[in-house]
């Protein structure tokens, strides 16, 4: 059996594997991991201030999903919930990137677990 939340890592972050699942159940939230894999790809880097160093503004995000404003902040609060992405604030912009060392770890308790 799974177990439904696993210790804490090297950061002090435990992980709930039922949060997680059900956030990488919907297929915009998991097109909005993919963006922020590989932001080159699907943003012009000019249109970013020149670099994807801070990670992708919401912005961008919600043009990219051609969803209503609210719509798109109710998927990024759900996979900052589940702990699969991180907000940085610049004054009034929000970037958004992903969690890789959960990512990993949730990976690993996969292919461990079934």
């Amino acid at each position: 059996m799974l177990n439904k939340v696993l210790p804490l890592d090297q950061h002090g972050e435990s992980m709930d594997i039922d949060i997680i699942s059900k956030a990488l159940a919907n297929p915009l939230r998991r097109q909005i991991l993919q963006w922020l894999k590989q932001p080159e790809q699907f943003l012009p880097v000019q249109e970013c201030g020149g670099s994807f160093e801070r990670g992708v503004c919401a912005g961008h995000i919600e043009r990219l999903g051609k969803v209503a404003q609210s719509t798109m902040s109710n998927h990024l609060s759900v996979l900052q919930q589940a702990g699969l992405i991180q907000v940085e604030k610049y004054g009034q912009w929000s970037y958004f990137t992903r969690n890789e060392a959960l990512i990993q770890q949730y990976i690993e308790h996969l292919k461990q677990a079934l």
